[in-house]
C-alpha cells in the first residue's frame, strides 16, 4: 500500500487516446518529473493540466494530465491520470518511463484494492465494478449500479443491525440484570426474533435467483434426435448461420454455442449433437456432452419432429427432463404429423410448435422463455439483488446456522450460548460485504479484474 502503482486502464490497441493511471503518495511528484507544462504540485485538485510528456530530453506525447488529490479520489490517494494519445507506442512508453522513474506496476484490480482497503467502498461494491465492465445488457447495467451505489450492501447491513439489537440486548441481561428499562430476552421473545431474521435472509436468497438470471443469463441447451432441426433453431434464434446445416444425420459433432437477450435477460444457447446409438467414436463423444450439457442447463428445449413417430428412446430422453425447466418443441408442422403427444408424459402447456424452415413459431418460443423465468417483472423492477456465487453461499450456510440457533431456541438452550452462535453468524454475514475478511480471499477475488482497475 505505500507503493505508487501504474497500469493502463484503456483498451489495449488503437484508439483515439489511452489513459495511464497512477495512484500513491508519490504520484503527483512522480509524473511531474517527466511532464512539461504547470507544476503538477501547485495545480488545484480535480483539474486537467495540458503539456507534454518528457524524458532524457525527447518528447514522447503531447498530454493531458488529471490531478486528484486523495482522499476525494476512487482509490483514496493521489492520482494522476495521463491521457496519451491511443497508439500503442506512446501509451507503452510513457508506461515504461513511468516504471523506471519510481512507480510498480499494478496488479490486477489493485487500484479497486486499494479503494476498498482505504474503506471507499466495501467488498460488494468492488466485486459490482468488474460487473459493471462486463454489463452487457441494460438490467446488467442497473444491476450493477445499485451494487455500487451501496443499495445490495444496505440488505446485508441491515441483517447485521438486527443481529447486534439482539446480541445487545442478551449482553445487557447477563452483564447488568439489575437494569429495569432493557427488555428481558428469554427463549421466548427470542424466538419470533430468530424466526423474522430466518425470513428476511430467506427472501433475500430467493430474489438473488433473479441477481444469478440477470448476470449469469439462462444456460439453455436445444436437444434432440439427428435432423430435428436443432441447429437450424440455433440460427433462427441468432439470426446467423453460425451453424452448420445439412440433412445428413449426426452433422453436428460438438456443441456450438450463441447467445442473444430475451427482454434484457441474455439467454446462452447451445446446439448439440443429435442423441442416437452410433458407432462412430467422434459422435459418440459428442452425444455424450450433449447429455452432460442437458443435466447442467438451466433450460431446456427438447425437439421433435413433426414427421416422425416417438420412439421408446426418446421417451426415455424425455423422462431425464422432468425435474428441470424445459420446453418441448414440434418442428416441421409444415410436414404431415406422425406424433402423438398423448404416449408422453410432458406439460401440454410447454409445447410450442414451429416451422422454422418458414420462420414460424420463433416469437412464440421467446415469450414461452420469458414466461417460464417471469422475465417480464424481473426487468420492470429496481434490480438489488446478491448475484455472485461467494454472496449467496455464505449467505446460505448463515441460514443453516440460523435454523439451528432457532431450533436450539425451540429447544430452550441457555441463552448465553445462543449469544455466541448469534455472533458467529453476524462475523460471517460481514464476510460477504467485507466487514470482515481474509486476505487470501482479497487475492483471489481481486486478480480476477482486469489490469488498471
Amino acid at each position: 500500500m505505500e507503493d505508487t502503482i501504474c497500469a493502463i486502464s484503456t483498451s489495449k490497441g488503437v484508439g483515439a487516446i489511452s489513459i495511464i493511471r497512477v495512484s500513491g503518495s508519490d504520484a503527483i511528484e512522480i509524473v511531474n518529473k517527466i511532464f512539461s507544462g504547470k507544476d503538477l504540485t501547485k495545480v488545484d485538485s480535480h483539474t486537467i493540466n495540458y503539456g507534454h510528456i518528457e524524458y532524457k530530453g525527447e518528447v514522447i506525447d503531447e498530454v493531458l494530465v488529471s490531478i486528484m488529490k486523495g482522499p476525494k479520489t476512487f482509490t483514496t490517494e493521489d492520482t494522476v491520470e495521463i491521457n496519451t494519445h491511443g497508439g500503442i507506442a506512446p501509451t507503452n512508453k510513457v508506461l515504461e518511463i513511468l516504471l523506471e522513474i519510481g512507480c510498480r506496476l499494478a496488479e490486477p484490480g489493485e487500484f479497486t484494492k486499494r479503494a476498498f482497503l482505504n474503506g471507499r467502498i466495501d467488498l460488494l461494491e468492488a466485486e459490482a465494478v468488474m460487473d459493471m465492465i462486463d454489463s452487457k445488457t441494460e438490467i446488467q447495467r442497473k444491476m450493477a449500479t445499485n451494487q455500487i451505489s451501496g443499495k445490495t450492501s444496505s440488505l446485508i447491513n441491515e441483517l447485521r443491525d438486527d443481529m447486534v439489537q439482539i446480541i445487545s440486548n442478551i449482553n445487557v441481561n447477563i452483564d447488568y440484570p439489575e437494569y429495569d428499562d432493557v427488555d428481558i430476552i428469554t427463549n421466548d421473545v427470542l424466538l419470533p426474533k430468530i424466526t423474522k431474521l430466518k425470513e428476511k435472509i430467506t427472501k433475500i436468497l430467493e430474489e438473488s435467483k433473479n441477481g444469478k438470471l440477470i448476470k449469469e443469463g439462462i444456460k439453455t441447451s436445444i436437444i434432440g434426435r439427428p435432423n430435428v432441426g436443432k441447429s437450424s433453431l440455433l440460427n433462427a434464434l441468432l439470426e446467423e448461420d453460425k451453424a452448420i446445416v445439412t440433412d445428413i444425420a449426426g452433422t453436428t459433432r460438438d456443441i456450438v454455442e450463441g447467445q442473444i437477450s430475451i427482454n434484457g435477460i441474455l439467454l446462452n444457447i447451445i446446439d448439440t449433437a443429435g442423441i442416437r446409438n452410433t458407432e462412430d467414436m467422434i459422435e459418440a463423444i459428442g452425444v455424450e456432452k450433449s447429455l452432460k450439457t442437458m443435466e447442467e442447463s438451466d433450460l431446456v428445449l427438447f425437439m421433435l419432429n413433426n414427421n416422425e413417430v416417438i420412439t421408446d428412446d426418446i421417451k426415455e430422453l424425455i423422462s431425464k427432463i422432468k425435474d428441470k425447466e424445459y420446453l418441448v418443441l414440434i418442428n416441421k408442422t409444415d410436414l404431415e404429423s406422425k406424433l402423438d403427444l398423448n404416449s408422453i408424459n410432458i406439460d401440454k402447456n410447454r409445447v410450442v410448435y414451429l416451422s422454422i424452415i418458414n420462420n414460424e413459431g420463433i416469437d412464440e418460443l421467446k415469450n414461452k422463455i420469458s414466461e417460464i423465468f417471469n422475465i417480464s417483472n424481473i426487468t420492470s423492477t429496481d434490480p438489488t439483488y446478491l448475484n455472485n456465487a461467494r454472496s449467496i453461499s455464505i449467505l446460505n450456510k448463515c441460514l443453516d446456522k440460523v435454523g439451528e440457533v432457532e431450533e436450539a431456541v425451540k429447544n430452550n438452550m441457555p441463552i448465553d450460548m445462543i449469544e455466541l452462535d448469534i455472533k458467529s453468524i453476524w462475523e460471517e454475514l460481514g464476510t460477504i460485504n467485507g466487514s470482515t475478511y481474509e486476505e487470501e480471499l482479497l487475492d483471489e477475488m481481486f486478480k480476477r479484474f482486469c489490469l488498471g482497475k
